[in-house]
């Protein structure tokens, strides 16, 4: 028998076993619901073990382009496994394509139990959310949205996000101390999360000596990115720091080391993927908070079957954020995380 394939097929089984081990989960819920802007308390939510029929769930993505949405996908497709119910994927192809969202939902759940999204635009979805909700639960996953028509959520405070990572350059570069100029890239406008993360991270580095010299929105895809660092370099060639999304940031390390630039100039991301887990190991971007998108994953697929059976009693839950430099890495519990490597998307569990 092949050993390689044995390799990856105890790999598959131990990089499991934290969720059918893990019979409690370490959340942080919010008070009032659905306002990240409440009061975080931290639970101990008990997943279910299987779920009472094989329940259909739809699972819409923003996309599927960057190892950030692969991870939530990895921890839906393992959840609704465990649990025995049925999944379908379809993911929109980036932000600006909220009316491809809008139409592969409608087709999706017409023989669907529930419905998770993951929303292109915080507003843009809630006439299409406020009529599915009348006959099926609705959880929104990872992406804020407008709450109107939504059972639940599973998430992290986007602020929170930005400020976390807003906060560790302030930490590097307190006030008062020597300006350096920094390149901002918060991700596309009218994303959900984007404008969250803007508002965190300028509050938190508000507290830092940072000159933001530029600011480059747009599609966190990497060619997307990387054109827009491109622009940003040339505008000015003088900056210390590039503080982006963790596609923004991969493109960095690729256009920086081409540029013999790698060293001079300093990279953090706003979350955390597997490409800023290696360029983090390697010394090649400084930080990144996690908000272990494999966890809120997991977490959605269990709401949404708690929704069906009636016994969904955390309606707003999302994962602790950390944030991870090369001294944290060794201590982080990667599965949350991350999608093992030889994961690929999957689109049905049947």
């Amino acid at each position: 028998m092949n050993t390689r394939w044995i390799a990856s097929a105890v790999a598959m089984v131990l990089w499991g076993s934290a969720a059918l081990a893990g019979e409690r989960w370490q959340l942080d819920s919010w008070d009032p619901v659905f306002d990240y802007g409440g009061t975080a308390h931290r639970i101990s939510y008990e997943p279910l073990a299987k779920a009472q029929r094989p329940w259909k769930i739809c699972a819409s993505y923003p996309h599927l382009k960057d190892s950030y949405w692969l991870s939530v996908n990895y921890g839906m497709v393992e959840h609704a496994r465990r649990l025995g119910v049925r999944l379908e994927v379809v993911e929109a192809g980036g932000y600006p394509n909220l009316e491809r969202q809008k139409l592969q939902i409608e087709a999706c759940v017409r023989n669907a139990d529930a419905l998770i999204v993951g929303a292109v635009s915080y507003e843009g979805l809630t006439p299409l959310m406020t009529t599915i909700s009348k006959r099926m639960p609705v959880i929104a996953a990872v992406n804020d949205i407008n709450s109107t028509g939504i059972t639940a959520k599973s998430g992290v405070s986007w602020v929170s996000m930005g400020a976390a990572v807003g906060a560790y350059f302030a930490g590097l570069h307190p006030k008062g101390s020597p300006k350096v100029e920094v390149s901002w890239f918060p991700g596309p406008k009218g994303a959900g999360w984007v404008e969250f993360v803007e508002q965190g991270f300028r509050e938190a580095i508000a507290k830092s000596s940072a000159d933001i010299v530029t600011v480059k929105w747009g599609d966190t895809g990497f060619e997307a990115q990387l054109l827009l660092l491109e622009e940003a370099l040339e505008e000015h060639p003088g900056i210390d720091y590039i503080i982006g999304s963790a596609v923004t940031a991969d493109a960095a390390v690729s256009l920086l080391r081409a540029k013999n630039l790698t060293g001079r100039i300093g990279v953090l991301a706003d979350y955390f993927t597997h490409g800023t887990y290696r360029a983090i190991k390697r010394g090649k971007v400084l930080a990144a908070p996690t908000d272990s998108p494999v966890m809120q994953g997991r977490l959605a697929v269990d709401q949404a079957a708690r929704a069906l059976e009636g016994s969904l009693t955390i309606h707003h839950a999302g994962p602790a954020i950390r944030v991870v430099d090369r001294v944290e890495l060794d201590s982080l519990t990667i599965e949350e995380s991350l999608a093992p490597a030889w994961f690929k998307p999957i689109f049905e569990v049947k």
